[in-house]
């Protein structure tokens, strides 16, 4: 790995760079009162090659390496976090998923337009009463009514781009019969291509990707409010017999979804990054500038320790990102770094805010102020993709320790309490007691 500026394109960083920061990061304030992504900012997006950095040449990509990939990410989410998860969502999670479990060929349609802007994607995951459990998730697709075609049902909450995406990529159960089970009878979709096209067709016809084109009828949508994160649109989409093509429902193994998402963990973890950075210059420049009890802020000690421990966590941060970056643009499996970068990486950002917070004062949780942005935008990149609880788990996991299998044990007969209730041990305290005192 060369994390030196001669292995990265620091020219295309530094000009996106220049150009975030004189267009979109001035609207941010405005784009975060409004609820959603300024058209200019989108267009300033589209003009830049923002959305071609995550992909290889032959597709329409620019095919730079991961460290330079990690690196323009966070120059578009310290400019706006909302529109950097909008931007982001729409071009590396849904593109990367379509061509890497599509067919090249067949899925050009799809990918050409996310790539060019022209189009936004959105990735449908959890359901409103589900979250990180897939296994509660009902939305189903199954054979239509009436041709050879297929149908998707349900609903799915909580997601990026929802009220304004042409194409979704939505995780769905492969039902074969209609019963709404997904349990997988019946003739599957067949493999599209690229990763799916090895997989065993036992395992993955009982969940799938489905490509589903939004502006059709069938499709509801809703916003919903949320606390930070605001430029970004967020809401539901609802799928009443929604007809899909049939190469357009891709099988893919339970087993896989992890590694799906790693990158959508990857780019929730460089906005966490991207917003400590911001709080953390923010308060610099406060504590340079503001006087208390003669003297300014960052003559004080605490302030020192606080202003110190951030600058420290964030750069850790940045550089197992580029790390975790580097090895998922070679193909490797990044399990293990993407939990570890995702947990830490989205704490911190927190922890960060409130430090900026505390340093600044009440006025910094006023509206319109940077350091209240970025305090309520902090928390969204904690919960988005996966919690940290879980993550914890498959950092555990990947040690070889099965922590998901409930085995019985009882814990009382170790301490003698094996009696029935209301039954009062002989070695009880008040049997000892008693014995002491005769």
């Amino acid at each position: 790995m060369d994390f030196s500026p001669s292995g990265v394109d620091t020219g295309l960083v530094e000009e996106l760079d220049r150009r975030f920061r004189s267009g979109i990061a001035l609207r941010a304030a405005e784009a975060d009162l409004a609820g959603g992504v300024p058209p200019e900012s989108w267009q300033e997006i589209r003009d830049s090659g923002y959305l071609r950095v995550f992909h290889p040449k032959e597709i329409g990509g620019l095919g730079v390496d991961g460290v330079t990939q990690a690196q323009a990410m966070e120059t578009l989410a310290r400019a706006c976090s909302g529109t950097y998860w909008s931007a982001t969502m729409s071009t590396l999670l849904c593109g990367k998923l379509i061509s890497g479990y599509g067919d090249i060929v067949e899925h050009r349609r799809l990918l050409d337009p996310i790539l060019s802007g022209e189009k936004i994607g959105a990735f449908a995951v959890v359901e409103r009463t589900s979250g990180s459990d897939a296994g509660t998730y009902r939305t189903h697709v199954s054979r239509a009514p009436h041709g050879d075609g297929w149908v998707i049902n349900g609903e799915k909450a909580r997601i990026t781009n929802a009220p304004n995406a042409d194409i979704a990529v939505v995780l769905a159960r492969f039902d074969g019969d209609g019963s709404g089970e997904g349990d997988g009878e019946g003739e599957g979709p067949p493999p599209a291509g690229g990763a799916a096209a090895e997989t065993d067709p036992a395992v993955s016809e009982d969940w799938c990707f489905a490509f589903v084109d939004l502006r059709q009828d069938g499709v509801g949508r809703y916003d919903m409010p949320h606390m930070g994160l605001r430029a970004m649109p967020w809401g539901g989409v609802t799928f009443e017999n929604v007809p899909i093509r049939r190469e357009d429902v891709v099988p893919v193994p339970y087993t896989e979804f992890a590694q799906g998402m790693a990158w959508g963990w990857l780019f929730i973890s460089v906005a966490a990054i991207a917003t400590a950075e911001n709080a953390l210059r923010e308060t610099v420049e406060h504590a340079s500038r503001q006087v208390a009890f003669g003297r300014p802020l960052a003559h004080m000690e605490g302030v020192h320790a606080q202003l110190a421990d951030a600058r420290a966590e964030i750069d850790a941060a940045r550089l197992l990102a580029w790390r975790t970056s580097w090895h998922r643009t070679q193909g490797r499996s990044v399990h293990e770094l993407i939990a570890m970068l995702k947990a830490h990486a989205t704490e911190l950002a927190v922890r960060v805010t409130q430090a900026a917070v505390q340093i600044h004062g009440a006025w910094s949780l006023g509206p319109g102020h940077p350091v209240e942005r970025h305090y309520r935008d902090a928390p969204m990149n904690v919960i988005g993709g996966f919690t940290s609880n879980r993550l914890r788990e498959l950092i555990v996991e990947s040690y070889g320790m099965d922590i998901s299998t409930y085995q019985d044990f009882d814990w009382l007969a170790p301490a003698g309490l094996t009696g029935a209730p209301g039954d009062i041990p002989a070695t009880s305290l008040a049997t000892t007691t008693a014995g002491a005192g005769a």
